[in-house]
């Protein structure tokens, strides 16, 4: 039953018009509330697992249990999760620290000439975050169990490096969650 239920809510994804006419910017979020979010207990299933998904899912559990939500790994309705972290500059999170026994933040490889640091003075030669860098992307589909049914979806991307990625996903499951029975575009809320 449950297969069958997955079956019609993915059909549904395909078959339902898009939720907006414009690409939503990055920093921004969408909500689209087809019915206010049912006060019914609610799984929230990731579509991807990793440590981050799994600490975002965490907050989302919380945002739904203080909305008087009962939270589950089952329950009556299923919300769908995906969340997308995107470095196309290829960072590893790693910004810090000696990289095969050099300090990587003085050393740029076999060839270069180390450069020494200066007393007092800490050369921080990691770029500043800039449009178009590492990217995190939330997606929330509230399904009906019974059939289904898109009740609910939002959706919300921030700029965030690395080491921000998760305060950058918390701020923006606040924002998506401040007024969450509402249709709505607006501010991501993205950390600087």
């Amino acid at each position: 039953m449950r297969i069958a239920a997955a079956a019609i809510a993915l059909l549904a994804l395909h078959v339902m018009p898009a939720a907006s006419q414009a690409p939503l910017k990055v920093g921004q979020l969408e909500v689209r509330a087809y019915q206010a979010i049912p006060k019914t207990k609610t799984a929230v299933q990731l579509t991807t697992d990793s440590a981050l998904n799994r600490n975002l899912r965490r907050e989302v559990m919380v945002r739904l249990a203080r909305r008087g939500n009962e939270v589950g790994f089952s329950g009556g309705n299923v919300m769908r999760m995906d969340v997308q972290y995107v470095d196309l500059l290829g960072g590893s999170g790693i910004t810090r620290g000696p990289v095969g026994g050099y300090d990587s933040n003085n050393y740029d490889g076999p060839a270069a000439n180390p450069r020494p640091q200066v007393p007092g003075v800490i050369i921080d030669r990691t770029p500043p975050p800039t449009s178009g860098g590492p990217m995190l992307r939330i997606t929330l589909t509230l399904y009906s169990t019974d059939g289904g049914k898109v009740l609910w979806t939002a959706s919300a991307s921030c700029y965030a490096q690395t080491s921000m990625a998760e305060t950058a996903g918390t701020a923006m499951i606040d924002s998506i969650f401040d007024n969450a029975d509402k249709n709505r575009i607006g501010d991501a809320g993205c950390p600087l």
